[in-house]
């Protein structure tokens, strides 16, 4: 109301103002864009809700992030990823083939919080949302994904997750006949390593996804 209307403004404690249209045309006018309002409301406020969480959440990371600094970083994860590899070594029997494909994944992840931090340092909104996010996602996500792949004792949610979300991008949202589609269709089968590469296509968008959401709460509902 207030980008066309002006009770808004400078209203003090009142949530509309006072202020109504002084004709028939004009009050038919201000009802309409009222309505047009409530659908917009009702879709961007929940969204604007999960922001404020994914924002409360995001900046605890952040700070944990910046206390420990770029190096901190990556000697964490290289922390938590060697001794996943040491499970999955020692505890797990596994093969060469697949030994070499944890070390891989927690490489990926490794890199993926240096650069995730190093971009947040830049800052910036648009550094922030189109890099800083998808890579956090993966430095974070990924050890589930891969210790659900790996070990019987992990929860397996990580891999239905992941199941569900391909099927979905594969089958709803690009169309069986896609060639996209079809191409991963073809020549992958959702099992083993290939789990970790849904993960890494799925985290990008969804790093977006979550900047996204966090610059609309900051946009609706700044910190004060």
């Amino acid at each position: 109301m207030e980008l066309v209307y002006p009770r808004q403004r400078d209203a003090g404690d009142t949530v509309l103002g006072t202020w109504t249209p002084d004709s028939q045309f004009g009050m038919a006018l201000y009802r309409l864009w009222s309505g047009l309002g409530v659908p917009v409301i009702a879709l961007l406020y929940p969204l604007v809700l999960f922001g404020v969480v994914v924002r409360y959440q995001a900046r605890r990371i952040d700070g944990t992030a910046t206390r420990l600094g770029v190096l901190g970083v990556v000697l964490l994860s290289l922390l938590v990823w060697g001794l996943l590899t040491a499970l999955a070594r020692f505890q797990l029997d596994l093969g060469t083939g697949e030994l070499a494909a944890v070390a891989a994944a927690g490489g990926v992840a490794t890199v993926s919080a240096a650069l995730a931090v190093g971009a947040r340092s830049v800052g910036g909104r648009a550094t922030t949302v189109l890099f800083a996010y998808p890579f956090a996602v993966t430095a974070i996500f990924l050890p589930p994904v891969v210790a659900a792949l790996y070990s019987t004792a992990a929860p397996q949610v990580a891999l239905s997750v992941s199941d569900t979300l391909s099927r979905w991008l594969l089958f709803d949202v690009l169309g069986r006949q896609n060639t996209v589609a079809q191409f991963f269709i073809q020549r992958f089968e959702r099992q083993g390593l290939a789990y970790v590469l849904i993960w890494l296509g799925i985290s990008i968008p969804l790093g977006w996804l979550l900047g996204l959401l966090v610059t609309l709460a900051d946009l609706v509902r700044p910190n004060r």
